[in-house]
């Protein structure tokens, strides 16, 4: 004689599996592997991710995503970038690219292809006879020179400071408004070093940027009340660094800074409503104000 069907419910997830168990929010039939825990008895997997879908991001002072600045995405994206490039430099340079080449205690490294390809520099007539730089029309050299290093001690000096700052004002920021952060105090200094250095004198390092960062950071705990009395030490002994050791690009330092002030006091300050359309168009401003000052430049050159 057959046993009749069983009739008890079943998981519509698992319909091999009999429960008595029920999402307190769709009502279906959800078995001990599919329940979540919730405020009142249990959900199910989608709805939980219905519920998170709906729930409202978490965002930092300044608007930015609090999870993905906590994250870190930018920083290590960046440190990734400024790696390689070292990486491609020492490959095409050979071991000197890394260090023994002149600098403090013979630590830094010669240049390369890769550095010769897109530091900072304004016009110079190569041996091969041709003529390069910024006012010959290579504008990228106002980015790339930001992720270049002459030799490993320079380049780590710069990527920790990196490490260590980026990871702070991006948890407050958030990625996006961090790397605009980043991208406009680079820029900065690169344009301030383009257009105050002699017109053959190269420049290269994320130092531009780091510079930034660093009186970013005091703007932004200001903003925020915190203590920013460790700070003040920090950039005082960036700028005796800047102005006491030779071959520093003290144009490209003191731009950074200046760009990377003006960029965290639009971030900082910019204030609801619209606090991100404000972001926005302070940032483009201050874009906008140093490509101008790079075509003045550009002009001079070649009048």
């Amino acid at each position: 004689m057959s046993e009749a069907p069983s009739t008890a419910p079943v998981c519509y997830r698992h319909p091999s599996r009999e429960t008595l168990l029920r999402c307190s929010r769709c009502d279906r039939s959800i078995c001990t592997s599919c329940m979540n825990d919730a405020a009142v008895g249990f959900q199910c997997p989608d709805c939980v991710k219905d519920g998170r879908r709906s729930q409202r991001q978490a965002l930092t002072a300044f608007g930015g995503s609090v999870a993905a600045g906590r994250a870190g995405y930018a920083v290590k994206t960046i440190i990734g970038l400024n790696i390689a490039v070292m990486a491609l430099s020492a490959v095409l340079g050979g071991p000197r690219a890394l260090a023994g080449a002149g600098g403090i205690f013979n630590v830094l490294g010669a240049s390369t292809p890769v550095t010769d390809a897109g530091e900072v520099i304004g016009r110079v007539l190569y041996t091969d006879g041709t003529v390069h730089g910024i006012a010959e029309g290579e504008w990228y050299r106002l980015v790339t020179a930001m992720f270049l290093h002459y030799g490993l001690v320079h380049l780590l000096l710069n990527m920790s400071l990196l490490l260590q700052l980026g990871t702070y004002l991006e948890s407050r920021l958030g990625p996006a408004r961090f790397v605009a952060l980043y991208l406009l105090s680079g820029l900065g200094g690169n344009v301030a070093a383009y257009a105050l250095q002699p017109p053959a004198q190269a420049a290269a390092g994320a130092s531009t940027a780091t510079f930034g960062l660093v009186i970013a950071m005091i703007i932004v705990n200001r903003r925020l009340s915190l203590d920013t009395s460790t700070l003040v030490p920090l950039l005082v002994t960036n700028l005796i660094f800047t102005f006491g050791v030779p071959g520093i690009s003290i144009e490209g330092h003191l731009g950074g800074l200046a760009a990377g002030a003006a960029a965290a006091f639009v971030l900082a300050y910019a204030k609801l409503p619209h606090r991100t359309a404000k972001q926005i168009a302070g940032c483009a401003l201050l874009f906008a104000v140093l490509i101008a000052a790079a075509v003045a430049r550009t002009v001079q050159l070649l009048t």
